[in-house]
């Protein structure tokens, strides 16, 4: 497929809570609206019109893969329009409770409907109650905010914020970022007037109707990995005692999770040592995760040209520094490494919900030639020899990057917020 212009082309393919409150191998360059008509065709981004009282709500938590594309899509809608008033809505103790605060936007709690897998296991007895106990409770967050549009993407969150949202008459718009749609966006896709993708090939994984919908522009990253930071200034970071050692030298980064992947701390675990010996020019960033730091900071030697942390905070600091990222296959990492162009190897994970992980792993392959391992194929040698195999190839990981820079859109979250404002102007035209 040919490089894509900037316009815009036709498809190719229960108590009440409280009152107060195929593959795509091209780059994108720009949104593709798969949905065209003479009554319904968004404004041109240089006709989204700024709000004084626009007020968005997000659906966003479970996991950073779903957190993260909503924050930066927030941060530039702020960016465009600084007066808009954000909302995000997600579950009480969880990962978005503290990530979105943190991030600067003001977030709310709503009980959690779990869904739990299998479908049909006993544990999910009581969805319905949650489920209807969560609408509820969303309907009244969305009644007193008010919104102009709810954006979901994706979480146990998602779906009855969704539910509420179309009850309440409020434009709703998904994001969804693995390359096959989870439950909720699959079933949200029908009340939604735009289904944001980051694949063409996504497009076909939706009910028929919903594709028409769809608009690729790939997954909004966060703005720090679209900052251009030096190779060297980057590994300075890390490994300040080394000095002008570092611009020869190879650097691996392994992501271990946030939490933690077993199987690639022990496959990791029994080679690191070796390979440090082996190659003198070899540095290591290893992201354990954190729960499983402890563990292995206690296991692991130490190592001057070994860096081990429980979680990455500056991860653009992290992906300009390496040469090959060693990772699992979560949507939005395998988008930060397209946009930062890295080689990598993926280990996707076998518990991943309806195997997401793999598909988005078979994907990046697809796109820039990532080499995949199996848990099940997943030991220290074959890691190893992969590893030694790219590293030792400058042709190949050239080629890699070349591969995954162009099949990246890093505006993606620039151009989500400038469709986002253009439906909102569109719909506030044919009020009046």
């Amino acid at each position: 497929m040919a490089a894509f212009s900037h316009l815009s082309f036709t498809r190719i393919t229960p108590s009440l809570p409280p009152t107060k409150l195929g593959t795509f191998n091209s780059k994108v360059t720009s949104c593709l609206s798969l949905k065209q008509s003479n009554d319904q065709t968004l404004a041109s981004q240089n006709d989204a019109v700024l709000f004084d009282s626009l007020r968005v709500v997000f659906a966003a938590g479970g996991t950073g893969g779903h957190i993260y594309p909503a924050v930066a899509i927030a941060d530039e809608l702020k960016t465009t329009n600084p007066n808009a008033q954000i909302l995000f809505l997600g579950i009480p103790k969880s990962m978005e409770s503290k990530a979105v605060p943190n991030a600067g936007h003001d977030f709310a709690a709503v009980p959690a409907a779990k869904l739990h897998r299998p479908v049909l296991s006993p544990r999910n007895v009581f969805l319905p109650y949650h489920l209807i106990k969560s609408i509820i409770w969303s309907y009244y967050k969305l009644r007193e905010f008010d919104p102009h549009i709810v954006i979901g993407t994706g979480g146990y969150v998602s779906f009855p914020v969704g539910i509420a949202a179309a009850l309440r008459g409020v434009k709703l718009v998904i994001q969804e970022q693995n390359a096959v749609p989870g439950i909720a966006n699959w079933l949200l896709s029908f009340l939604a007037e735009v289904v944001f993708v980051a694949f063409n090939s996504t497009i076909d994984c939706f009910p028929s109707g919903s594709g028409k919908k769809c608009v690729v522009c790939g997954n909004p990253v966060r703005l720090s990995l679209r900052k251009n930071v030096s190779k060297e200034a980057a590994r300075g970071r890390f490994f300040p005692k080394c000095g002008e050692k570092l611009e020869d030298v190879k650097v691996l980064l392994v992501l271990g999770g946030s939490l933690g992947a077993n199987a690639i701390n022990i496959s990791l675990l029994n080679l690191y040592y070796q390979m440090l010996l082996e190659k003198e020019d070899l540095f290591i960033i290893w992201q354990t995760g954190v729960e499983a730091y402890n563990e292995m900071e206690s296991l692991v030697k130490n190592h001057p040209r070994l860096l081990l942390k429980p979680f990455m905070h500056k991860m653009d600091l992290a992906y300009a520094a390496a040469d090959l990222v060693v990772s699992r296959a979560g949507a939005m990492t395998c988008y930060e490494i397209l946009a930062t162009g890295k080689p990598s190897i993926l280990i996707p994970s076998p518990d991943a919900e309806e195997g997401h992980q793999f598909k988005n792993a078979s994907l990046m392959a697809d796109l820039a030639g990532a080499r995949i391992i199996t848990e099940d194929e997943l030991d220290s040698t074959t890691l190893g020899n992969a590893i030694e195999e790219i590293l030792g190839d400058e042709s190949k990981m050239a080629d890699m990057s070349e591969r995954a820079l162009k099949a990246a859109n890093v505006n993606a979250s620039e151009e989500i917020a400038h469709q986002i404002l253009s439906l909102v102007s569109l719909s506030r035209a044919k009020k009046k």
